[in-house]
């Protein structure tokens, strides 16, 4: 005789489903599978709604932190249907919404959790408000900083995480030591470190130098596990100790110009195309542009039209008439214009303007023209000698009165 697998009734309204029982299958001569019925896993619910992933709801379910319709669960083997009301901690956790993506500039100092034993700053207690529950995709330790995705989607932070996914990480590390290129291009085949191996990892040298505290040397690195502290460890098997990590890109994303402590929505679009296989269809978003607008930090030129318009608002007094400042005379007066074909005359005394006089002595010497009509005797040859025969008035000459000497001969003659 067979017999029919043993279907557990749905139970009333308002009250959580029977955990699973041996003893119904001794009962029934059947076996019990929780996967029967509509419904949807608590452990995935959560997930997609972004509380966390599969794994954690399972220790969040494990401390009695769940609950389902006012009743604590015990196991994660238990279906959500629609009309449930499902609690972490008290609070209604909200209908799954489309998945969402983000870039995050993480900056060092920061934990990569919800809470930390130790009380340290957060990840998420430095996100600005406006966000949904978001969980982040991997992790960064405390001393790294770059990109790091976060996501409200916890179904599709694990696909994204998975070493099977192979999205492979672009890091850049500053460690202190020396190096070859040879040395590096044996991580290519993988290494073990302390019993744990990692895959293989391309590593290049961008920059070497020497200080007076020994060298340093920069690596760019590309991996696809990304493995708990992967870097730090791999390099300090080949005898170098990383003071700076920085993760530069994540799959299809990558840092870019993104400023240290600020967070981007990744568009629908981008989901759409690049992520499509590991979005739920009924969970895939739509439309074009993110839902999330960041803040625009206010530029110098934005701050200084700002406070011009703020200035222009206020009420300003009006501006007392300044007395006109004195100079003294003659200060900056124009220049007399040219007259390049006058006959000078007495030079103007400074800040006395010139008179009809002066104009009359300088009409009264000879010009050019008259100085060229009259006979040599008369004039000269600068136009300034007194004539021939006329006794010279003035001092005499140094060396008393030229005497008389033979005349000297005609070259010529």
């Amino acid at each position: 005789m067979v017999h029919e697998r043993q279907r557990t009734p749905r139970p009333p309204s308002g009250q959580a489903k029977a955990a699973y029982d041996p003893a119904d299958e001794t009962r029934g001569g059947g076996t019990h599978d929780p996967s029967d019925g509509g419904g949807e896993r608590v452990a995935k619910a959560l997930a997609r709604a972004g509380v966390a992933s599969r794994r954690e709801v399972e220790r969040l379910i494990a401390a009695g932190r769940v609950a389902l319709n006012g009743q604590v669960l015990t196991t994660p083997a238990v279906k959500v249907e629609p009309g449930d009301i499902l609690t972490v901690d008290g609070e209604v956790v909200d209908e799954r919404e489309p998945a969402r993506l983000f870039r995050y500039h993480k900056p060092a100092g920061l934990v990569t959790t919800h809470a930390d034993p130790q009380n340290r700053p957060t990840v998420f207690q430095a996100l600005p408000e406006g966000l949904p529950r978001l969980i982040s995709v991997g992790r960064l330790d405390l001393n790294t900083e770059g990109l790091l995705l976060l996501t409200n989607d916890g179904e599709l932070a694990r696909a994204l995480e998975l070493p099977a996914t192979g999205l492979q990480r672009r890091y850049r590390a500053r460690a202190h030591g020396r190096i070859t290129q040879d040395k590096l291009d044996t991580l290519k085949n993988g290494v073990t470190v302390e019993g744990v191996r990692y895959g293989p990892i391309e590593a290049r040298i961008d920059k070497a130098r020497e200080g007076p505290q020994g060298a340093n040397v920069w690596i760019s690195l590309t991996l696809s596990e990304g493995k708990n502290r992967e870097v730090r460890r791999v390099l300090e098997s080949l005898g170098l100790k990383v003071n700076r990590l920085i993760r530069l890109s994540y799959g299809p994303l990558a840092l870019g110009t993104l400023d240290v402590g600020q967070i981007e929505e990744v568009g629908p679009r981008v989901l759409r195309e690049q992520f499509a296989g590991f979005i739920a269809p009924e969970n895939m978003p739509k439309g074009d542009r993110p839902a999330y607008n960041p803040p625009r930090r206010a530029s110098a030129g934005a701050g200084r039209r700002s406070q011009a318009a703020a200035d222009e608002s206020a009420v300003v007094p009006e501006p007392k008439s300044a007395a006109k400042k004195t100079y003294k005379p003659g200060w900056a007066k124009p220049k007399a214009p040219a007259r390049p074909h006058a006959a000078k005359g007495p030079r103007p005394v400074k800040g006395k303007p010139r008179s009809a006089a002066d104009d009359r002595v300088i009409e009264a010497r000879p010009g050019r023209a008259e100085r060229a009509g009259a006979p040599k005797s008369a004039v000269g040859k600068s136009g300034g000698k007194p004539p021939a025969g006329k006794a010279r008035t003035g001092p005499p000459r140094p060396g008393g009165p030229k005497r008389p000497g033979p005349r000297k001969p005609n070259r010529r003659g």
